[in-house]
């Protein structure tokens, strides 16, 4: 016999909930930055000589947010391919960004390692891609 909560017990979203909610902040963050570098901080950044590297960093940003979208759309893809990607947005352009404001050298080192979580990603991907691609050749193959 299943129980159910009462109305005054809030759920628990649902998994595609929680990746959608996700990937929507992460986009939000990426358009936020954005025009925050085109606009309010577009003198530092030029007088920085750092407006390029701010644009890689929301470029990056903005592609894998969209990526988390499109991950949140699809279940079966296992969730550490996601935050892969979500990693990678932290550390790479996370990194460019504090580095485009600040002329920190010592983030870096950061940078490569956000590439490296994107990688990890898009290998995933790749993988699970792969993965499926033979499961359905071999169902196809027994009817």
């Amino acid at each position: 016999m299943s129980e159910s909560l009462p109305a005054s017990v809030p759920r628990r979203p649902s998994r595609k909930g929680r990746r959608l909610f996700r990937a929507a902040l992460f986009g939000f963050a990426a358009v936020l930055l954005g025009a925050f570098g085109a606009h309010a901080l577009k003198p530092t950044l030029i007088l920085n000589g750092s407006l390029e590297v701010w644009q890689t960093a929301v470029h990056y940003h903005f592609i894998h947010a969209l990526v988390l979208l499109f991950l949140a759309l699809d279940e079966e893809v296992p969730c550490w391919i996601g935050v892969a990607f979500a990693v990678g947005i932290v550390c790479f352009s996370g990194s460019l960004y504090l580095l485009a404001l600040t002329g920190a050298v010592w983030l870096g080192p950061v940078t490569p390692l956000g590439g490296l979580a994107f990688l990890a990603g898009w290998s995933g991907l790749a993988l699970h891609g792969w993965r499926l691609a033979q499961k359905e050749a071999n169902e196809g193959g027994e009817s």
